[in-house]
């Protein structure tokens, strides 16, 4: 597999060491709601894990949140509360989300608060190497003991600077020099050697990708946004305190914006996974994420959802009616010739998808192979009423494949419910047979009214699926 690295500036091969590989995903910083921005780049991690799992890698992921930031202080003395109950609410929101969203859990999610012995010890030891100072508003990391600062970001001393002089202390070094401990009198603080107060943001993904990960980190991710300085800090000071590459290989998920313009609270146009899911099934939330190669940037637009919202029908379709089939055995014992080459062709597509994904996750190029399996494959139900078992048998296992690796989910009814649904489309054909139009009608209304289910009719038979706020 290959994976672009932001560090090298080109694709590079990832290696399974023993077939394990491990990851560090910086989280999301738990003052407010999650966005379609975050979604982006949580379900990309959650594809990559799944597709390697699918491969018989083991991956070890490691995903914090940042629970202590003066964001979250701000957000407390709002509404006031603690911080505390601030980032516990915000955590209890993110798992509700991403749970909806269908992401796997990570193998660990730590918290800052919970590592802060950690967090003070990285510190110290810097500042026994001489590599970070005491200055007057806190602790900060000597850049000019670094050389390669800026080996990840590219950027330029003036554009360092720039950025650098948001944080003004004149006792600074170095204008670029960062926080790597914040005095403060305003609780929550920490004791610690050099007066109390927080850590710097950079310093807690630093302790902990180390702490539960150690010296040998395989994929390091997070957003664009994170590049500089957030990034470049954690390998400056990781590197300068152990003098060994601090992760393998960079990873970035490109931005979201909305109607071509930027995301900004500002200006009010940031969406809210939670409120997405109020109008839109987390199955289309997914493609749309995973509509365009994942390191550019994907405009977000009602249209757009609007199309993955029919794609989301089709594929929902051609899994309904496969079960359906399989199980109620509508097929011939004969394999057909023509089907057996269909079989191949799906097959194909299925390994077109697999080739792409193992090319730097070109979601692009591998959803078109999704969707042309999906459409080849609803041509073929839609005009064969029978067909060879195992055509039925290898195009359901291999659907099911696709929908795995891409966290597509399918709502199924109860067994009970399941036999009470055929039960009623019995009585429908029966209905049907008779000519008794209008009460197979009523039948039909009943059915899916009482299940949330749409029936669909074929010239020998009907199939079912469920509807789900996807199909609306």
């Amino acid at each position: 597999m290959k994976l672009y690295n932001t560090l090298s500036n080109k694709l590079e091969d990832v290696t399974f060491p023993q077939k394990n590989l491990n990851i560090y995903l910086c989280g999301v910083t738990v003052y407010d709601e999650c966005h379609i921005g975050h979604a982006r780049t949580i379900i990309v991690f959650d594809v990559l894990k799944r597709f390697l799992k699918s491969r018989g890698i083991n991956v070890t992921f490691i995903q914090n949140f940042t629970d202590i930031d003066d964001k979250i202080i701000t957000k407390s003395l709002e509404e006031s509360v603690t911080a505390q109950e601030i980032s516990r609410k915000y955590i209890e929101s993110y798992f509700r989300d991403f749970k909806a969203l269908n992401v796997e859990n990570a193998t660990q999610y730590p918290l800052v608060t919970e590592n802060m012995k950690e967090i003070i010890d990285f510190i110290q030891q810097l500042m026994d190497k001489k590599i970070a100072y005491l200055g007057l508003n806190g602790v900060y990391f000597r850049v000019a003991q670094f050389p390669e600062y800026g080996k990840l970001s590219k950027k330029n001393l003036e554009q360092m600077n720039t950025g650098a002089r948001i944080e003004v202390d004149e006792t600074k070094d170095d204008p670029r020099d960062f926080a790597l401990w914040k005095f403060s009198s305003k609780n929550p603080t920490w004791p610690s050697p050099w007066g109390n107060g927080r850590p710097g943001w950079h310093i807690e993904c630093s302790a902990m990708a180390l702490k539960y990960l150690g010296h040998s980190i395989d994929i390091h991710g997070g957003g664009q946004d994170l590049i500089f300085p957030h990034h470049e800090n954690e390998i400056a000071q990781s590197e300068g305190l152990l003098g060994l590459p601090f992760a393998r290989l960079w990873m970035h998920v490109g931005m979201v914006t909305i109607n071509s313009e930027k995301m900004s609270k500002s200006i009010g146009n940031t969406v809210k996974i939670s409120a997405l899911l109020k109008t839109t099934g987390p199955n289309v939330i997914r493609l749309f994420c995973l509509s365009s190669h994942y390191s550019k940037p994907i405009d977000y637009s009602e249209n757009i959802l609007l199309e993955l919202k029919n794609k989301w029908r089709q594929i929902a379709n051609a899994f309904y009616e496969l079960e359906y089939r399989t199980r109620n055995s509508i097929s011939s014992s004969s394999i057909e010739p023509d089907i057996t080459t269909v079989q191949f062709e799906l097959l194909r597509y299925y390994q077109e998808f697999i080739k792409e994904l193992e090319n730097d996750l070109n979601f692009s190029l591998a959803m078109t192979a999704f969707y042309k399996f999906i459409n080849k494959l609803n041509n073929i139900l839609n005009s064969n009423d029978r067909i060879a078992v195992t055509f039925l048998e290898n195009s359901y296992k291999t659907l099911k494949n696709f929908l795995d690796i891409i966290g597509l989910k399918i709502r199924y009814v109860d067994d009970n419910d399941r036999i009470e649904i055929e039960r009623f489309i019995e009585k429908r054909n029966l209905l049907r047979k008779n000519k008794e139009y209008g009460e197979s009608d009523r039948v039909r209304s009943q059915v899916e009214s009482m299940y949330n289910i749409e029936l669909i009719d074929h010239k020998n038979y009907t199939f079912w699926k469920t509807r789900t706020i996807d199909d609306l």
